[in-house]
């Protein structure tokens, strides 16, 4: 006949002894647990100070010209956490831009919890053309940086210019590649003295023509090219609203011989 196992009477000691055996043998595991767990409740303590501290109220842009103020904070403060100057300001550190046109990157600083500035940098363009519907801007090395359905008043419309095919990213097949730092050349000029040409021509001997609204000015070759555009600024309010040939191209330091041609509706 087998003997009854006699059952293992329970001893409050040996438990207790064994209880620590464990722990001491799991004791890196606890102590790994013990950081995560203190690191999980700083974060959530974290987060909700940050949810509820830095809430953006006052918003500053800069940088922009094409693009509106609202339309800026419109492309940057969406999303849930849109509104938070910490996200925004992780989320946008010198961040590239690649699906909005004319705009190369933007960062966003936090300048106290509700404040932040939101920085744009835009393309460097000298000038668009119109090719195939569309209006391609072009930067100071003639390359294609845009394609739009929209004309610029920031940049003038460049005509003259010959080319067979345009590819965005590569530069615009002209003859002669020193145009495109004369046509960069003007439009720094015109912005200088706060002068808006809507449209650069270039005749065949490569001859500059701008247009303000009715009036066409031939400025000829680059040459004084400095001195005509400051004698414009001061010509231009007088011929506001007429339609003509301000003819400039015999200006040099020896003859100031500059004509205006008035032309009948």
């Amino acid at each position: 006949m087998a003997k009854r196992r006699r059952k293992k009477r329970f001893n409050i000691k040996y438990f207790f002894e064994d209880v620590a055996d464990f722990f001491l043998r799991r004791k890196s595991l606890v102590i790994i647990l013990s950081i995560l767990v203190v690191l999980f409740l700083a974060g959530v303590i974290a987060l909700k100070y940050i949810s509820d501290n830095y809430t953006v109220t006052n918003v500053y842009v800069t940088g922009n010209s094409h693009y509106s103020n609202e339309e800026i904070m419109a492309m940057v403060m969406d999303g849930q956490f849109g509104h938070n100057s910490v996200y925004l300001s992780l989320k946008y550190r010198d961040k590239s831009i690649e699906d909005v046109p004319f705009i190369q990157k933007m960062s966003v600083e936090i300048l106290s919890p509700d404040t932040i500035r939101i920085n744009v940098y835009e393309k460097a363009i000298a000038g668009y053309i119109q090719y195939l519907g569309r209006y391609m801007y072009f930067d100071r090395d003639g390359i294609v940086v845009e394609s739009s359905l929209e004309s610029s008043d920031d940049v003038p419309l460049v005509l003259g210019l010959s080319f067979d095919h345009v590819i965005i990213h590569e530069k615009l097949p002209v003859e002669n590649e020193n145009i495109f730092a004369e046509i960069l050349d003007i439009t720094k000029l015109l912005s200088k003295y706060d002068l808006h040409a809507e449209k650069i021509f270039f005749d065949s001997e490569y001859d500059v023509y701008l247009y303000f609204g009715g009036v066409e000015v031939s400025l000829g070759t680059r040459d004084y090219i400095d001195e005509k555009i400051i004698q414009l600024q001061y010509i231009l309010p007088s011929l506001e609203g007429k339609n003509g040939i301000l003819e400039m191209k015999d200006y040099d330091e020896d003859t100031t011989n500059i004509t205006f041609e008035e032309k009948t509706r």
